[in-house]
């Protein structure tokens, strides 16, 4: 399988990065300094490196077409003025649908999980909900809007607090709600597990995913 991973060098992007090569897919490798991504370890045919700009169209529709499939992982800052997460998302949507490219799998935040009751809408909507999150949440709210809006075969991978460890293989999940037990915690790795897993197995087609470490 062909696939094209959107911030191939942030945390959860390079243990994707390394799984899907481990497990013998072609990776194409989507970021601005895609260059130190590029080692000893990496250095095979199997890895493709892409340098562009997740705002480019053109470079962005370069990265995807002819993929199988896409992950992203795309980040930015904290407190709301960075609009990589939901216009990047806006504009990879648009080159895979002129491109015919349909699956995708990306992550959020579990802010946009349901509250426990349906008629209680979404986590961040919740009064004890951390006001410092919200900016965030707003961001991840928009790209999962946009997904769901589209034509596509998406999944949204909904995360807690990522630890930055590699994967240990014991994590629970849970369609559009936070799984339980929730830890409120996860390793990069088992992000980077799981969210290869939807794509494998075409896993959750069109829902959010909540996550937790056991």
């Amino acid at each position: 399988m062909i696939i094209t991973v959107f911030g191939a060098t942030g945390q959860v992007g390079r243990f994707i990065v390394s799984l899907a090569m481990a497990k013998g897919h072609t990776v194409r490798a989507f970021g601005r300094n895609v260059e130190e991504l590029i080692d000893h370890d990496l250095d095979n045919d199997a890895l493709i490196a892409i340098k562009g700009y997740v705002f480019d169209a053109a470079d962005v529709r370069n990265a995807i077409e002819g993929s199988d499939a896409i992950l992203s992982t795309l980040g930015g800052g904290f407190d709301g003025s960075d609009r990589t997460r939901s216009l990047g998302m806006k504009n990879i949507i648009e080159q895979m649908e002129q491109c015919g490219v349909q699956r995708i799998v990306a992550l959020g935040g579990m802010g946009i999980l349901n509250a426990d009751e349906p008629d209680e809408g979404l986590l961040m909507e919740q009064s004890g909900y951390p006001k410092e999150y919200l900016p965030v949440g707003n961001e991840h709210l928009l790209a999962y809007q946009t997904l769901a809006h589209s034509s596509l075969d998406w999944t949204f991978i909904c995360s807690p607090d990522i630890l930055n460890k590699a994967g240990t293989g014991q994590y629970i999940t849970a369609a559009n709600y936070a799984p339980k037990p929730n830890h409120y915690q996860i390793t990069a790795g088992d992000l980077a597990h799981c969210m290869l897993t939807c794509i494998e197995k075409q896993q959750y087609l069109k829902q959010r995913v909540g996550i937790s470490r056991l």
